[in-house]
């Protein structure tokens, strides 16, 4: 099992980066989380490992209360400074496991989760807290990476985990519909989404060991097969390369 302390110290590290970070603060899966679920005025909603908190920010608005939770101090900090200078005064920050959730069941009516899962040691039990937690009719809203089945998702999982040791695994869609059903939601929509990544930001994102990046570079490069054809790693100047995103979204009946 992947240990919490490392997830801890990586983005405790790194949590002024993520507040900037273009794919975390904007991308389309953002956009399409608050789309899909539809938040109403009376809700309350729990941010499950918010980060610097860029999806409770956008939800903030559009609901009674936030309730914004992350493992890493330092970045709850962050998701606080960011709800200050946008003058929201409807979040508040707490310090919460995503297996191991501190609040009574049937508490909140919305849970989001965006790009976090796949640094989560075990989604499925996750996913069973996030149920728990909302109220009959509630719905859980999830955003995070995908990957193909076999091979080609365990070189991606591969590429991704050498870059960032905090890195758990990426499910696939199947895997995720699995997570939902077994804990008694019921999938109302899924969709995926492409995402181009520029490879040098995202690669010192998390460290300046230039040959680290170049270790991350250099299996991009070295993809065949099935691996290649997800990653479809391109060099017009700028070396880039596409990651998939899995929009999920459930409702607890009842």
């Amino acid at each position: 099992m992947m240990d919490k302390q490392l997830i801890r110290d990586q983005f405790g590290a790194n949590a002024a980066a993520y507040a900037t970070s273009t794919v975390h603060a904007k991308g389309s899966s953002l956009e399409r989380l608050v789309t899909l679920a539809r938040p109403q005025p009376n809700w309350r909603v729990l941010e499950v490992a918010t980060g610097a908190g860029h999806t409770a920010l956008a939800f903030a608005p559009h609901v009674a209360e936030v309730v914004a939770t992350d493992i890493t101090p330092q970045m709850l900090r962050e998701t606080a400074v960011l709800a200050q200078s946008r003058r929201i005064a409807n979040l508040k920050t707490e310090p919460a496991d995503a297996e191991n959730l501190p609040f009574a069941a049937e508490t909140f009516d919305l849970v989001t989760c965006r790009i976090a899962p796949h640094h989560f040691p075990d989604v499925p039990r996750f996913v069973a807290e996030a149920a728990r937690v909302l109220r009959p009719g509630g719905l859980l809203a999830v955003a995070d990476n995908v990957v193909p089945a076999g091979e080609a998702g365990e070189y991606v999982n591969a590429f991704e985990k050498l870059r960032d040791p905090s890195h758990g695994r990426c499910l696939t869609i199947t895997e995720w519909t699995k997570a939902y059903k077994t804990a008694g939601l019921t999938a109302t929509h899924t969709e995926t989404l492409w995402k181009r990544m520029d490879f040098d930001p995202w690669a010192r994102r998390l460290t300046d060991d230039e040959s680290l990046v170049e270790q991350v570079r250099a299996m991009l490069l070295a993809a065949s097969g099935e691996a290649k054809a997800f990653l479809q790693p391109e060099n017009n100047g700028e070396l880039t390369f596409r990651l998939q995103e899995g929009v999920f979204i459930g409702r607890k009946e009842g």
